[in-house]
């Protein structure tokens, strides 16, 4: 079966785990650790993405990301790229760093965002990296010692945790480290690693259970949420996918998009194309890239060929020409003829 897509929106809150291939260890020591921290958190500075919780595994780690203003493809793709190579070199090794894809979770933030951050702040605990609480409190790749106020990570949403649980600071901790405590019992949480009602209800048995008595939900692997969330997510994601038939269906390729691009800015296709710091061709070029990767659905690969630009520009140029098109309400639709 063809792997799905994964799913993202504006604002939308993510949990993600990446593995290493075979199991292997993907930090070997604290030099990994701190490359791969240094090298995160300047990619959710620079991409507006917010980090509620995180934790690194010898062989994994968790992330639980809200998307800012770059896709969460873009993010991660960039993260473990730079992570991988980086990595390989430091080890004197070669070959694939990561097992598979990375996994994506899309979740109900309201209903599922302090038990994510639990889940995945207890993961140091639960794998053996530490041995209690107390270490668990002071472990520097962990988001918990932040939150407990032990450790500044200024890039780390602490506040809008802590706030879930009290207006103060010192209340708000001493009950999150008690919610955190009763979390150790519970274990490996299966009902949040994905698959809508699913697993929310408790497994396959409870849903046949709810199904034999007439009681249907959707649910799919990508999404952790209840039943009409699962829906919303899934019906605003088709309704992106239709957007992007249709205008491929108009016949607009790059190729055309590079025209238009040209037209709206009064410039020759060519100065589109080339690289400069001209302040009407730096917008011309991130007006093409926003709308050949958001609407169209190009890769960063394909414009880095195209426009002889890193993906690491490319990302940039994407924010910048979002940006100019929602100043100057600049819109694909409405400028060419839709099929029907």
């Amino acid at each position: 079966m063809p792997r799905k897509s994964r799913i993202d929106a504006a604002g939308a809150l993510h949990h993600i785990m990446a593995r290493g291939i075979e199991g292997r260890k993907i930090f070997y020591d604290d030099i990994d650790r701190e490359q791969f921290l240094a090298r995160f958190i300047a990619i959710i500075a620079e991409s507006h993405t917010r980090c509620f919780a995180w934790s690194l595994l010898p062989n994994h780690f968790h992330l639980l990301l809200k998307t800012g203003s770059v896709p969460i493809a873009t993010v991660m793709r960039r993260l473990l790229t730079g992570f991988a190579v980086s990595f390989n070199r430091r080890h004197q090794r070669q070959g694939h760093l990561f097992q598979n894809r990375y996994k994506s979770i899309l979740c109900q933030e309201d209903a599922y965002l302090k038990e994510l951050v639990r889940y995945i702040h207890l993961n140091p605990l639960r794998t053996g990296v530490v041995q209690d609480l107390k270490e668990l409190g002071t472990y520097r790749y962990c988001g918990h010692s932040a939150l407990l106020g032990k450790r500044k990570r200024p890039w780390q949403e602490v506040n809008a945790v802590l706030r879930m649980f009290d207006s103060r600071n010192s209340s708000a901790r001493r009950l999150y480290g008690g919610f955190v405590e009763a979390g150790v019992e519970q274990g490996r949480r299966t009902d949040l690693i994905g698959g809508g009602l699913l697993r929310s209800v408790g497994g396959w048995s409870n849903l046949r259970t709810l199904r034999d008595a007439k009681i249907f939900y959707k649910s799919d692997e990508r999404i952790l949420g209840d039943s009409q969330f699962v829906q919303e997510v899934l019906s605003a994601a088709e309704e992106k996918f239709e957007k992007r038939y249709a205008l491929r269906a108009a016949g607009l390729n790059l190729g055309k998009l590079v025209t238009m691009v040209a037209e709206i800015m009064g410039l020759d296709p060519l100065v589109v194309l080339a690289p400069g710091k001209e302040r009407v061709r730096v917008k011309a070029r991130s007006l093409l890239c926003y709308w050949a990767v958001r609407e169209l659905g190009f890769s960063l690969t394909e414009l880095s060929r195209k426009l002889d630009l890193c993906p690491a520009a490319i990302s940039k140029s994407i924010v910048r020409g979002e940006r100019i098109a929602k100043e100057e309400g600049l819109s694909l639709i409405g400028r060419i003829k839709l099929k029907k």
